[in-house]
């Protein structure tokens, strides 16, 4: 006999299936993944999240943490909304007395794993309404532009934490410090933003107030671990400083990149790359640029040292000491 379609509804009206399935998971501190299809709510409204190491397992956010998440997320809405507030009050005071592994704020993980792109942009903006100091971000290429409302919520995210006295520094592969987008971005903010560009940057990175800092899980970015944990916070700003002072400013002063003996400061990064023996795909991406400039830059390379074949290009960049020079 196939269980009845769950209906859609909303986090204050838990679905029977659901609020027996959170009971449990709260206490006996997890579920596996394929119990939660009965009640796709839990995952779909935040209550459950996979497990760090174990994607299989769902683990379940605090109550307490929960019901103050979605409180301040509908403090924003008029007098229907103030109603919704005593129903979710309603709805989580009694799971806040189940006394299990995952009731209680202390044991808050200190890294969790966020799912799918409107939840990632939900925790940022959490973490970014509460800033006062200061935002250190990485931000390579993007594959996947973000959709203009999603930049225009950022843009005014990052205002109200200059305005709030804050300061931003993002770094970026030299392959966008000409791209108008980015510069335009900076001259629409008002107040402490900077930006540098590296020849390679790592993966995207964000730390907010030096308390919590975002890190993509999953190649196509739909995951992200939320790290709270601060030997880990303290490890990424200390990546972030030391890329910083290597890096190039960008804005607010551009920095046009010199060239030594007709050679760029990008063809050397490349060459530096080509004798390691990277594959022109893996320079591309290394470097934050699309396949076809890197062999515009590779071609260039060559054709000023007078190469005449990939091997040779090796051969003469050793020799002709392009990677000892400094910028």
């Amino acid at each position: 006999m196939t269980s009845a379609p769950h209906t859609e509804h909303g986090v204050e009206d838990l679905c029977p299936a659901g609020t027996e399935l959170y009971e449990r998971a709260l206490r006996e501190g997890w579920v596996n993944g394929a119990d939660a299809d009965s009640a796709p709510c839990l995952v779909d409204h935040g209550l459950l999240h996979p497990a760090v190491g174990n994607a299989s397992l769902l683990e379940p956010v605090a109550p307490a943490v929960a019901l103050h998440r979605l409180l301040r997320t509908s403090g924003a809405r008029i007098a229907d909304e103030r109603r919704r507030e005593e129903r979710l009050a309603e709805t989580f005071e009694p799971l806040m007395r189940i006394d299990g592994p995952r009731t209680g704020t202390a044991d808050t993980p200190t890294i969790m794993v966020v799912s799918g792109f409107d939840h990632i942009n939900l925790a940022l903006a959490e973490a970014m309404a509460v800033a006062s100091a200061e935002v250190l971000a990485i931000q390579p290429r993007r594959r996947n532009p973000e959709s203009l409302e999603l930049s225009y919520e950022a843009l005014h995210r990052d205002q109200a934490l200059l305005d709030r006295g804050g300061r931003i520094r993002t770094l970026y592969p030299h392959a966008l410090r000409h791209q108008p987008s980015v510069l335009t971005r900076y001259e629409q903010l008002s107040g402490d933003a900077e930006a540098r560009t590296l020849d390679e940057v790592t993966d995207r990175l964000i730390v907010i107030d030096r308390t919590v800092a975002f890190i993509p899980a999953n190649a196509d970015r739909t995951m992200a671990l939320e790290v709270r944990h601060p030997a880990l916070i303290t490890h990424f700003v200390t990546v972030f400083d030391r890329l910083w002072h290597l890096a190039a400013p960008m804005y607010p002063e551009a920095v046009q990149q010199p060239s030594l003996n007709g050679i760029t400061a990008r063809q050397r990064a490349i060459a530096g790359l080509l004798v390691e023996g990277h594959t022109d795909a893996v320079i591309a991406d290394r470097l934050g640029m699309n396949i076809r400039t890197a062999r515009v830059h590779i071609a260039k390379l060559a054709a000023t040292l007078g190469s005449e074949s990939r091997a040779q290009l090796g051969y003469l960049i050793g020799q002709s000491g392009i990677l000892d020079q400094q910028e």
